[in-house]
């Protein structure tokens, strides 16, 4: 049988402190609870450790990124399940205990509850059964059964985006399960940090779509046909850079620009390592 103290909820952190509250208030305190802040944020983290029952906060020397973060809070967990969750993301008790009820009779290796955002839902469960079995599941809100894993979760080479992606295929290739479960979590959606300025967040989201893209079809595709879909992506976004230019278009020209750099990084294979200036 698996209990609340056989759950370790994991949040990766980056200057959340305007939302963290909410997110753990439902968490029951029998469950162990890692946070791992991305940034050199202290205070407010500790502060956490003395009014959170069964939390561990590990602050970070920099943002090192959502999978290796991730990969720090699980390896320094102790339980066979991990709830991988987004500051940003909500869950009820009921519905923990309508997760632990499901998956303790099912042999898997990454499970996921249905996600509630204002103007998207995402569910594959379409006759409400307790659970089905999927290919992939979002990164906001997710459980590991740690055991299936040997140590090999998430691609710390991916900063942002798509790292979810490959571990659900991975998972898959190896033979395992991936199932959605019958109950929510709702996610406010792009508010897991304030917005010290949008449009820098906005700048690094676009680097690392488009290096993350490549990146993953050079993983799994390899470089020669990831190198033939992309070089007429990377032609186009050049023109669009000398368009916006020319337009004195600002914003759409340094947005144009940002995925074109991204995806030319990656390309020639260097790291994922742009950051916004915050």
């Amino acid at each position: 049988m698996i209990s609340y103290s056989d759950l370790t909820f994991i949040i990766v952190t980056f200057k959340s402190e305007h939302i963290i509250d909410d997110c753990l208030k439902d968490i029951p305190e029998e469950c162990k609870k890692i946070i791992i802040e991305n940034s050199s944020s202290n205070e407010f983290y500790k502060n956490l450790e003395n009014k959170i029952p069964n939390l561990k906060v590990f602050v970070m020397n920099g943002n090192c990124g959502f999978g290796k973060a991730n990969n720090f809070g699980i390896l320094n967990s102790d339980t066979d399940y991990l709830f991988l969750i987004n500051p940003d993301a909500k869950i009820y008790k009921s519905e923990i205990d309508k997760i632990i009820t499901i998956i303790q009779n099912v042999d898997f290796a990454i499970a996921a509850p249905q996600i509630i955002e204002k103007f998207k839902i995402y569910k594959q469960n379409k006759e409400n059964k307790d659970y089905v079995i999927v290919n992939e599941v979002p990164g906001m809100a997710m459980i590991l059964n740690k055991k299936k894993f040997s140590n090999n979760f998430f691609d710390e080479n991916f900063f942002l985006y798509l790292e979810e992606t490959d571990l659900c295929k991975r998972v898959k290739e190896s033979g395992e399960k991936i199932i959605e479960i019958n109950a929510e979590v709702s996610h406010l959606g792009n508010q897991s940090h304030k917005h010290y300025d949008s449009f820098e967040i906005e700048k690094s989201r676009n680097w690392h779509w488009m290096w993350s893209k490549f990146y993953f079809s050079k993983k799994h595709k390899g470089y020669i046909l990831s190198i033939i879909v992309f070089f007429p992506v990377l032609i186009k976004l050049l023109m669009k850079v000398i368009f916006y230019f020319l337009l004195r278009n600002n914003t759409k020209f340094v947005i144009s620009k940002k995925r074109f750099a991204g995806l030319l990084t990656s390309i020639v294979g260097k790291g994922s390592d742009y950051r916004p200036k915050i």
